[in-house]
């Protein structure tokens, strides 16, 4: 992938990011403007939690579940109270938070799970559509893997030349399936992206266009 590509989409999200935050912060500073009771109900949320936080560091298990019963008890109270206000108004409970594109990585383009960070699907999506749009795509019909030839691969190891101990041919097919894995979980987020590196003529915008027609009969663009 072209760093340059990456560092441009995830300031572009950095931006969605920033204005889905400020936004919140707008609707929130109008309807306290409206009922100040608002503004407690988020100042005690804040409150009781931190205050919980630092009592659990010096207390052993039996009263730290008591004051997690205690905090969730406290806290559903106040959530149900703005959530009562929030519909009299006709707005929706999750009007006060930020309303982002992608609520798996909340517009961060990564999401974490067991202590990993992958990039977000829609990150990966947003990057493919970017470079279908620059690349040549008028090829599409005739690059893709039903004129896939492997048979043009040597099947030969030549490791002074390639400085490998597969042939090309067998090179290739692990790419292939490589790459048809990635299609196949594009929708994972903890699917790993691909990078396509060499020089000009060893078929990278060939698998590009591959990778690109299978997604459209998948769906997946």
């Amino acid at each position: 992938m072209d760093n340059s590509l990456l560092k441009q989409v995830l300031h572009e999200y950095e931006e969605k990011r920033n204005k889905a935050i400020l936004d919140a912060e707008k609707r929130k500073k109008e309807l306290m403007q409206v009922n100040p009771r608002l503004l407690e109900i988020e100042d005690e949320l804040s409150k009781n939690s931190i205050e919980t936080s630092k009592a659990i560091l010096f207390a052993d298990q039996k009263d730290k579940d008591k004051l997690l019963s205690a905090l969730k008890k406290k806290n559903n109270s106040l959530i149900k109270e703005k959530n009562d206000f929030l519909k009299k108004l006709s707005k929706e409970n999750n009007y006060l938070n930020p309303h982002f594109d992608c609520k798996l990585c909340k517009d961060s383009g990564y999401v974490q799970k067991d202590n990993t960070t992958s990039m977000c699907s829609c990150l990966k999506q947003r990057i493919f559509d970017i470079a279908y749009n620059k690349s040549n795509m008028g090829n599409l019909e005739r690059e893709n893997f039903s004129n896939f030839n492997i048979r043009m691969f040597a099947d030969k190891p030549d490791k002074d030349k390639y400085k490998s101990d597969l042939s090309p041919r067998e090179n290739m097919q692990i790419i292939k399936e490589k790459v048809k894995n990635f299609i196949d979980n594009f929708d994972n987020p903890e699917e790993k992206n691909l990078i396509f590196t060499g020089n000009t003529g060893v078929g990278k915008t060939f698998l590009t266009n591959c990778i690109a027609n299978e997604a459209l009969k998948l769906g997946k663009t």
